[in-house]
C-alpha cells in the first residue's frame, strides 16, 4: 500500500512539473517573445540571443541550462529534486520550440498591447513556476544559479534571484529598449505573486490569539456559535507575573467579524491579535489528503 501511494505521488509530481513547463512555454510564445519581454533567467538570455542570431529559443534555453544544472547538481536538494529539475528543463525547452509548429497556435501572439502581454504572460508563467515547485522541482536557470550563489557566497536566495534576473533585464534594456525592460520588471513582480498563490492557494485563513479573564466563556461561545475549535495555551504576564490562559483559534476571513463580536460579548476588556495564515489543514478546513 505504501509503495503504491509513493508511486502515485511521484507520478503526480512529475505531472505538475510537465504541466508547469507547458504553461511557461505558452507564456513565452504567446506573450513574452512577441512583445520582446525578457523577464529574466536562461530563457530571457535565449530571447536576446535569438534576436541577433535567429537560433531557436527552446534549444538555447536547453543549452544554457545544461552547464548550470551540472554545476549545481549537489545544490538541488538531492537526486529526487534534481531529476524533476532535469525534466522541467527538457520539457520547457521542447515545448518552447514545438508549440509554434501547431497549426492552431498564434505564432505572432494574441495582442500588441504591452500591458496585456505583461500581465497575462506573468500570470501564466507564475502558474507554471508554481506548478513546477509544487512538483518538487525547479525551472533551472536562475533557480540553479541562485542556489549556487547562496551556497558559495552566502548570498540570500531572494537577493540571488534579483541579481541574476537584473543582469538579463539590463541586457534586454539595451537590446529591446528600456520601456520593455520596465515592463519586464513588472512581469517578475506579478509572476512572483502568482507563484505564491499557486503554491499556497487562495484560501488564506485568519488566526487569533485571545488573552482574556473569561477564557471558558469566550471559548464556549466560539465553539458553540462558530463551531470552531479552540486551544488553550499557558501564558504569563511579564509585568504582573500572573498566569493568563491564551486562547488560540483559526477562522476564515468571513468569520473574523463574528469572532470579534463574540469576544467582545464575553469579555469587553479582552486583548486579541488577529493574523493571516496561508493555509489551514485538518478538521474544518482543507484535508491533508488533497495536498
Amino acid at each position: 500500500m505504501f509503495k503504491t501511494k509513493m508511486s502515485f505521488t511521484t507520478v503526480k509530481e512529475i505531472f505538475f512539473v510537465i504541466l508547469g513547463s507547458l504553461a511557461q512555454a505558452v507564456a513565452l510564445r504567446i506573450f513574452f517573445i512577441p512583445a520582446q519581454l525578457a523577464s529574466g533567467g536562461v530563457s530571457g538570455i535565449a530571447q536576446l540571443i535569438n534576436y541577433y542570431t535567429g537560433w531557436q529559443i527552446g534549444l538555447m534555453t536547453f543549452i544554457g541550462n545544461v552547464p548550470l544544472f551540472l554545476l549545481g547538481w549537489k545544490y538541488l536538494g538531492g537526486k529526487r529534486f534534481a531529476i524533476r529539475t532535469a525534466i522541467s528543463i527538457i520539457t520547457l525547452s521542447f515545448f518552447t520550440d514545438f508549440l509554434i509548429y501547431l497549426p492552431f497556435f498564434p505564432k505572432e501572439g494574441l495582442t500588441n498591447d504591452m500591458v496585456l502581454n505583461t500581465l497575462y504572460g506573468a500570470v501564466i508563467a507564475g502558474i507554471g513556476y508554481g506548478l513546477v515547485y509544487k512538483g518538487q522541482g525547479t525551472s533551472g536557470g536562475s533557480d540553479v544559479l541562485a542556489r549556487i550563489l547562496n551556497h558559495n557566497k552566502g548570498i540570500p536566495i531572494t537577493q540571488s534571484y534579483l541579481m541574476t534576473d537584473t543582469v538579463v533585464i539590463l541586457g534586454a534594456g539595451f537590446i529591446f529598449g528600456w520601456d520593455k525592460a520596465l515592463y519586464a520588471i513588472i512581469t517578475l513582480y506579478v509572476s512572483g505573486l502568482v507563484v505564491d498563490t499557486t503554491l499556497e492557494g487562495s484560501g488564506t485563513v485568519r488566526t487569533a490569539m485571545i488573552i482574556t479573564s473569561e477564557p471558558k466563556k469566550v471559548a464556549d461561545l466560539i465553539m458553540q456559535q462558530m463551531e470552531r475549535g479552540v486551544t488553550v495555551l499557558s501564558g504569563t504576564g511579564a509585568f504582573t507575573g500572573n498566569d493568563k490562559p491564551v486562547l488560540y483559534t483559526v477562522v476564515t476571513r468571513s468569520e473574523v467579524q463574528i469572532l470579534k463580536s463574540l469576544v467582545q460579548e464575553a469579555d469587553a476588556s479582552a486583548f486579541m491579535v488577529i493574523g493571516a495564515a496561508h493555509e489551514a489543514l485538518g478538521e474544518g478546513f482543507q484535508s491533508f489528503t488533497k495536498q
